[in-house]
């Protein structure tokens, strides 16, 4: 099949409320309908079953690089997932009941010969707090556990800690208790639901000061730039959407060596496209879901990640 024959879809978050200027999912709507792919817009909830069949209610859908006008969607059809070759889920987390349903309803389209990037599987099984540590060797002292009494003796033991949830983004939830111990018990609750969720606490890494870098491997290759995010004044969390600022890096000899750790596993997922958050030497998460930051790193590098993985698209479809 010729690449300008290739069928689209697209899971995503309403595309009338995206972030114009740095959404990730537009580069990749941009790239495809650029090289002629019918592009099919799918939100999570349009999304069904029937018969053991995998269908959705589809959008035709036509992008724009215009920042007051970025998209034309089509009338809406229920259709067969399987009329299309690939399906980008791109929507964002948190991984909850909805979105771990809408992946095995992607799974359906799966077996019916539907390339879903990434796998189902992958996603079913990548969380993505926890799935770093599959590589110790890569991590900083991490602790998951729901119990007070277990995370109160890790912070005793470590002094700065960092407590996040298994299942946030963009920063959300984050706390950062210091030697000093203040407020962490309020945070143990809040963040466990009094003991009734798991959560995680990592050693603080002073280094997020220098930025929390973003690694993108698109079918299990590194793109060569990174991206530092560096949190603003008072804060210690770069993720963007917490305020950090984006500045592209080449990556290091360090660098390298996580990536090559993480590589075999990566690729036997199947996983398409990945992006690795490192903050100093260590590796703190890997996103599998909707990871971002192609937008930045293409402004600033002249790159063309999303060609990258569309290239990795047609080699699995030929």
């Amino acid at each position: 099949m010729s690449q300008s024959n290739l069928h689209l879809g697209v899971v995503m978050d309403p595309i009338s409320d995206i972030a114009y200027k740095k959404d990730t999912t537009m580069a990749m709507l941009w790239a495809a309908q650029e090289r002629g792919y019918t592009l099919h817009y799918m939100e999570q909830e349009d999304l069904f079953l029937n018969a053991g069949q995998a269908y959705a209610r589809m959008r035709p859908l036509t992008v724009h690089r215009d920042p007051s006008h970025w998209y034309d969607l089509g009338e809406p059809s229920a259709r067969p997932m399987v009329e299309l070759d690939v399906v980008l889920m791109r929507k964002d987390p948190p991984v909850d009941a909805d979105f771990t349903n809408a992946v095995h309803l992607l799974g359906f389209a799966e077996r019916e010969g539907v390339l879903v990037v990434n796998p189902t599987a992958a996603l079913l099984q990548c969380n993505e707090k926890l799935f770093a540590q599959q590589f110790p060797q890569c991590c900083a002292p991490t602790l998951v556990a729901s119990r007070d009494d277990v995370l109160r003796a890790f912070h005793a033991e470590h002094g700065d800690v960092i407590f996040k949830p298994l299942d946030g983004m963009g920063g959300t939830g984050i706390f950062h208790i210091g030697p000093e111990g203040r407020n962490i018990g309020a945070v143990i609750e809040q963040l466990t639901l009094r003991g009734q969720r798991q959560i995680m606490a990592q050693r603080y890494l002073p280094e997020i000061k220098d930025g929390d870098t973003r690694i993108l491997l698109v079918d299990g290759e590194p793109v060569p730039f990174g991206l530092a995010r560096i949190p603003s004044a008072g804060e210690t969390r770069g993720n963007l959407a917490a305020g950090g600022r984006g500045v592209s890096r080449e990556l290091t000899d360090r660098d390298r060596w996580l990536i090559q750790q993480v590589q075999p596993m990566i690729r036997d997922k199947g996983l398409m496209f990945v992006g690795l958050d490192v903050i100093g030497d260590y590796i703190t998460e890997i996103n599998v879901t909707s990871p971002t930051c192609v937008r930045e790193i293409d402004d600033q590098r002249g790159t063309n990640i999303a060609g990258l993985l569309l290239d990795a698209v047609e080699r699995r479809l030929a």
